[in-house]
């Protein structure tokens, strides 16, 4: 059984913008996949949707929507770390036509009043007819080992 913390970090209310970037409230974007209400129609969505449950520390939604093959058994937040935005580089994939997709992105955060991102192109697939975040791809012109 995976352990996570279902802790919330107050500063995300339903009426606050939602943490994604995008102009909406948390519940009308991002809030309303995390309780389950609907599911991210592409990798993007799942990649904001995603970026926010690590803002508003929701391990059961990020374990929810990562693919099986790749879990980890369970998630730790570091309390001293806060997201503090996500720009979207770029997309690939991931139309209703389309089975994986990948997301290419730069998370702000800032830990013990340190500035700093995390930036992944991510891999996602379509599992079940739903979107779930499988990876990092390897960069480009990365050396191959065998």
């Amino acid at each position: 059984m995976a352990r996570y913390s279902a802790r919330r970090q107050p500063a995300i209310t339903d009426s606050a913008p939602c943490p994604c970037g995008r102009a909406a409230t948390y519940r009308d974007c991002c809030g309303s996949f995390h309780r389950g209400e609907t599911t991210a129609p592409t990798p993007e969505r799942l990649m904001r949707s995603r970026y926010s449950a690590f803002v508003v520390h929701d391990a059961a939604y990020l374990l929810r929507t990562w693919h099986p093959a790749t879990r980890p058994a369970d998630l730790d937040f570091d309390p001293d770390q806060r997201w503090t935005g996500l720009e979207i580089l770029g997309t690939t994939g991931g139309s209703a036509f389309h089975s994986e997709g990948s997301v290419e992105f730069v998370a702000h955060y800032s830990e013990r009043g340190h500035a700093d991102s995390q930036h992944e192109n991510s891999r996602f697939l379509r599992d079940n007819g739903q979107w779930v975040y499988v990876s990092p791809m390897p960069e480009a012109g990365a050396a191959r080992t065998r």
